[in-house]
């Protein structure tokens, strides 16, 4: 009986490694566009046979796997300068746009949020509901008087880096106390955090009271309630893909500077604020490998729009995905 006991978690241990060892490559990183990944890995299989692994765990522990090597490719919404991948011999392009938004839990509510109301509420000055700040762009609308929570991120992420980004734009106070980062102590003592992307939306919805920020894909899916926001022209927008893609053609990614952007609060009527990027890390000397995380990437963009768009997604123009295997053909990996 004891060496029937011990087998069992032999065999246990024989089934996970095959099932690992199964992929022809696995990525880790960010949470953000972990949906249209997957959507993208289960038509690609369908369509090659390949098997892909990507484990959603937050842009900082992506880019850590990617520089130990312990995986093939990295997904980060926080773009690395050209000096950070030099350093790390790492090659990086564009995937996909988002767009991340300002959902809550206030049922019956329509909610309006101006730049200064979210940027009160990410300092903690903004403290209830019926705040001034927050009241003025929802007249007629009757806010409780009820102390706000403020849901963000609990781990290192590219959604924080780019809401942190879109706030040092739209707040000089937070730009000069707080500044662009993937991970801080949040101001104020009415926050709380949330791991990934879905534990931030899962948060808000098992909080009364409670805002935070979220990519569009997961608010969706949890069916959240998402603020209309006030853009650089002053108009209110909701995220809609139209907004997205308003906001998207306003992006500058160059393979000159190996795609290194940030898209927030650009300018233009009908532009939804809060967008982003996220991007693909492939380590310089695996070349053969790289060539079939390039090849997936590629398949992507030609077939993968109607996939990105149904999520939410902004798929990339023609335009840009030239320039990127452009650049791929430039470095050996396609």
């Amino acid at each position: 009986m004891k060496k029937i006991a011990l087998l069992a978690p032999l065999a246990a241990l024989m089934v996970t490694t095959t099932s690992v060892s199964a992929a022809d490559f696995k990525g880790s990183g960010a949470s953000f566009p972990y949906s249209v990944y997957q959507e993208w890995i289960g038509s690609y299989h369908k369509a090659t046979g390949a098997q892909i692994d990507y484990i959603s765990k937050g842009s900082s522990a992506g880019i850590k796997d990617m520089k130990a090597r312990a995986v093939d490719f990295a997904g980060t919404d926080a773009p690395l300068s050209p000096k950070e991948l030099a350093e790390a011999k790492l090659y990086q392009f564009p995937s996909v746009v988002g767009a991340i938004t300002m959902s809550y839990n206030l049922p019956g509510i329509n909610l309006k949020l101006s730049r200064l109301a979210i940027a009160e509420i990410a300092l903690g000055k903004a403290t209830y509901w019926d705040d001034k700040v927050i009241a003025e762009a929802n007249k007629g609308v009757k806010l409780p008087h009820q102390k706000i929570t403020f849901v963000h991120r609990a781990d290192g992420s590219g959604t924080t880096f780019n809401f942190t980004y879109y706030l040092s734009k739209i707040s000089d106070e937070w730009k000069s106390k707080f500044g662009v980062q993937k991970e801080l102590n949040w101001p104020g003592d009415h926050h709380v955090g949330g791991k990934g992307n879905t534990g931030v939306a899962a948060q808000i919805k098992q909080t009364p009271y409670s805002v935070g920020y979220v990519d569009y894909s997961d608010a969706k899916e949890n069916k959240l309630e998402m603020a209309t926001i006030e853009n650089k022209a002053g108009e209110f927008i909701a995220p809609t893909l139209k907004g997205f893609q308003a906001a998207a053609a306003k992006a500058d990614l160059e393979p000159k500077n190996d795609f290194f952007a940030a898209i927030a609060d650009p300018n233009g009527k009908g532009v939804y604020p809060i967008v982003a990027a996220t991007f693909v890390l492939v380590p310089a000397e695996a070349k053969a490998m790289d060539k079939k995380v390039t090849a997936f990437y590629d398949w992507s963009y030609k077939k993968g729009d109607a996939d990105a768009s149904k999520l939410g997604f902004v798929p990339l123009p023609e335009e840009l995905t030239k320039k990127i295997n452009a650049y791929w053909v430039e470095k050996g990996i396609k």
